[in-house]
């Protein structure tokens, strides 16, 4: 069976039920956004918030895709950093839960923690603390971490880091594994487009972006922007939201269609659409299944609020892609 080691922020998801948006007026956060906040401002929150319905889960970018094809039963592994404080152990034991080996360095700081603030109309709205999740350092990555693995996926939240994703890189192509990147955000791209169009033509065998974050890296609109990105690498994903997904390999373009589904919280869908693609790559499926599992696993955790579901719809996603390999 493949192996497929990730490396992303260490996260605690904290989905939060607010009754109303008054509690955003009171600390000053923007609807929808997503704020990078001290450690202080998200304690405050989190007294504030202490009678509110809260679920935890092991959250970040990578850590859900990882968590995603732990769930369809793929051997995997995480690297990252956690402090030694009550969210620390919860981010662990919830990985070991479902089978995925952490690799969890112990970080100074507590561990980070991004909390999902849920408005009556299911709006999100994230305070970030990164606390011990941005103290990883390249100098803990040895190729020891790395063996026997087929695939390893990165967060572009990553990039920032850029001396860590350098000696993760260099090790994984070494020991020739597939290197898989996720472009993370617009932002994150249009500040680091120089080191990103470096690494990936030099390293990354396959580039997922969505709509923003391939027209920041490329200016271009999503066909023309798949295929400069499809010259720089072995196989380009262009997510297009409702319109579906765009696939490029050598001469090919595959367009893969949505799922109907009842959006509630798009919460983890280029995170889940990445675990179904690789799902799919791993059993060796045409690329056309890649995407088709890939779509069906974005669909689904759009109908749920946050980034996980549950052990019931997991066996019917599971059902669903026994019929797409069919």
């Amino acid at each position: 069976m493949k192996k497929i080691l990730g490396i992303g922020n260490a996260l605690v998801d904290i989905m939060t039920i607010l009754e109303n948006d008054g509690f955003l007026n009171t600390f000053n956060l923007q609807k929808g956004s997503m704020q990078l906040v001290d450690g202080d401002f998200s304690l405050n929150i989190l007294t504030n918030t202490e009678e509110m319905k809260k679920e935890l889960s092991s959250g970040g970018s990578a850590a859900n895709t990882i968590h995603g094809l732990a769930n369809l039963g793929i051997a995997t592994s995480f690297i990252g950093k956690t402090g030694n404080d009550h969210y620390g152990h919860f981010f662990a034991d919830d990985m070991r839960s479902i089978g995925i080996n952490p690799v969890l360095f112990a970080g100074n700081a507590e561990t980070g923690r991004a909390i999902a603030l849920i408005s009556p109309d299911s709006e999100r709205t994230f305070a970030t603390y990164l606390g011990s999740a941005i103290e990883l350092t390249a100098d803990e990555l040895t190729e020891e971490l790395f063996k026997d693995h087929d695939y390893f996926y990165i967060e572009g939240y990553l990039v920032q880091n850029r001396n860590l994703i350098l000696k993760a890189i260099q090790i994984a192509k070494k020991l020739n594994i597939k290197i898989c990147i996720d472009l993370a955000s617009y932002n994150v791209v249009e500040q680091n487009l120089e080191f990103l169009k470096d690494i990936v033509a030099n390293y990354v065998d396959i580039v997922f972006a969505n709509e923003e974050e391939a027209k920041a890296f490329t200016g271009k609109e999503p066909e023309d922007a798949l295929n400069e990105i499809a010259t720089m690498c072995e196989i380009a994903i262009v997510k297009t939201g409702k319109r579906g997904s765009l696939i490029k390999f050598a001469d090919e373009i595959y367009r893969i269609e949505p799922i109907e589904c009842n959006c509630i919280d798009t919460t983890g869908a280029g995170d889940s659409y990445a675990a179904g693609f690789i799902y799919g790559l791993s059993h060796g499926y045409s690329l056309e299944k890649c995407g088709a599992i890939g779509s069906l696993l974005s669909g689904k955790v759009i109908e749920v609020i946050g980034a996980k579901m549950t052990e019931s719809q997991w066996e019917e996603i599971k059902n669903h892609i026994s019929k797409i390999a069919e």
